[in-house]
């Protein structure tokens, strides 16, 4: 008897484990300072998706992404706002994420 073979699964995107540790490292400093609560990650055929939320049930404020097919043109890498604007995009994650690490910078009374 042949046994069936399984239908072929479409590639996904995902974050490495090192990629995680740098947004986790950044999400762990927002959560200490109170501006973040949750966060969701999200797997598709061409993007991977670090969504950070306010409250679990709003809108994400940003959205870390990865999309490989990128790399030749404007960068792996991108963060975008709430509105859907495009803050930073790049090759290293590190310099793209700079963009909110200024947010978390406050003068102190």
């Amino acid at each position: 008897m042949n046994a069936p073979t399984p239908f072929p699964q479409a590639e996904t995107v995902h974050f490495q484990r090192a990629e995680l540790s740098v947004i986790l490292s950044l999400y762990g400093r927002f959560v200490a300072a109170g501006e973040w609560r949750d966060y969701g990650i999200s797997s598709l055929r061409e993007v991977a998706i670090f969504s950070v939320f306010r409250r679990t049930a709003e809108q994400p404020m940003y959205r870390i992404e990865k999309r490989p097919k990128m790399a030749a043109k404007q960068g792996v890498y991108a963060v975008i706002g709430m509105d859907g604007r495009i803050l930073r995009r790049g090759h290293d994650l590190k310099t793209v994420l700079r963009v909110l690490e200024r947010k978390l910078i406050r003068a102190v009374d």
